[in-house]
């Protein structure tokens, strides 16, 4: 039996399905039809191909992940065939629950291809294990990276997705204080606490490009100095420098292409976005040779500055728009694995790095 990264994996995954099936969770009531109606509804007269690849593309990480934790933790063959079969009643019951969701629609199209999905995925994994793969990559792990790093493996794996959520600023991870004080203020409505909060919606002036950029340069230097910390030899580092530059233009620009159209992929990539991406490629390799404990706090120190401004940034118009896009357009079954994993990556980040401190001290 061994301790696998899958399973953490797969239980964001199905965290973040749940809430992107249930999303915006409002209005929640009995519409007088039964939960299992969607089952024998007519076939639908309207159907794109985008609907078809993102229900089958969304569930196949999690049938892969499932079956590939439960390889990997010494389950028996036939327990292991069941684990997709648990994926496929995660994706009934969320179409079941959408029943009760006006705002959304179950279908019986969407719960089998999401169990294909999972179907496929699970075949990959167990393929991939029959085949030698995932043991190669084990020793490839134990090679490049230190004991207890399942963690920060997540981290890193997950912060590309968080990129796919459109932001203010580029690379621009955790800006949760407009949101997080709208949701207070629709809580707190006609109570007496509503008078504890601002008349009005906080309005914060535009960035300097000077701000823009260090906000740019801190979003990419950060998830290269966790790399750092549980990478073993320091010539790798280089390596998780030049593989995380990458991820965060391609990703990017992918994220602005599901936003505004192909023709404006590299909009975002304005002259303080280069020079800040190339002051944080450069400001990493600068730390290659320093140790990990330097690594994890300059992360957390930068950390502390980079959600400090760009929790000041403002939401243009175009960028609400963009929003509203996601949240109520075809991006939805995306809003909330990216939304959240963009939200939460920062505070995450820094609580890891925190207890990596911790631990190793102690073990010291």
């Amino acid at each position: 039996m061994h301790k696998s990264t899958a399973w953490p994996l797969a239980g964001l995954y199905a965290t973040l399905v749940a809430y992107a099936s249930l999303f915006p969770f409002v209005e929640w009531r009995d519409q007088g039809i039964a939960s299992w109606e969607f089952l024998l509804a007519p076939l639908p007269r309207y159907w794109t191909g985008f609907d078809v690849a993102i229900n089958i593309a969304g569930y196949v990480p999690l049938g892969g992940l499932v079956v590939l934790g439960a390889l990997r933790s010494g389950w028996p063959r036939i327990s292991v065939w069941m684990a997709p079969l648990g994926v496929m009643l995660l994706s009934l019951l969320m179409e079941a629950l959408q029943s009760y969701l006006p705002l959304r629609v179950p279908s019986r199209e969407d719960f089998l291809l999401n169990s294909l999905g999972a179907a496929c995925g699970a075949a990959i994994a167990f393929v991939l294990q029959r085949a030698g793969a995932i043991d190669r990559w084990n020793q490839v792990r134990s090679r490049w990276f230190v004991s207890h790093s399942r963690g920060g493996i997540v981290l890193l794996s997950t912060w590309p997705l968080g990129l796919l959520f459109p932001s203010s600023v580029p690379l621009g991870l955790g800006q949760v204080v407009t949101r997080v004080e709208e949701m207070l203020r629709s809580a707190l409505l006609d109570s007496e606490f509503e008078r504890w909060l601002p008349e009005g919606p906080t309005e914060w002036p535009a960035l300097a490009p000077s701000t823009e950029l260090l906000c740019v340069a801190l979003g990419l230097l950060i998830p290269c100095l966790l790399g750092f910390c549980i990478v073993r030899a320091r010539w790798r580092r280089v390596v998780v420098v030049v593989v995380t530059t990458t991820s965060a233009v391609l990703v990017t620009a992918l994220s602005a292409a599901l936003s505004w159209g192909p023709g404006h992929a590299w909009a975002w990539l304005d002259l303080p976005t280069q020079i800040g991406m190339l002051a944080g490629a450069g400001l990493a390799l600068l730390l290659v040779l320093v140790s990990w404990r330097v690594s994890a706090a300059v992360a957390l120190l930068a950390l502390g500055v980079y959600l400090s401004l760009l929790n000041q940034a403002p939401e243009s118009p175009y960028f609400a728009q963009t929003l509203q896009l996601w949240e109520q357009g075809r991006f939805i079954r995306f809003n909330g694995l990216a939304q959240w994993v963009g939200w939460l990556w920062p505070y995450v980040a820094s609580l890891y790095l925190l207890g990596q401190i911790a631990r190793r001290d102690t073990k010291t």
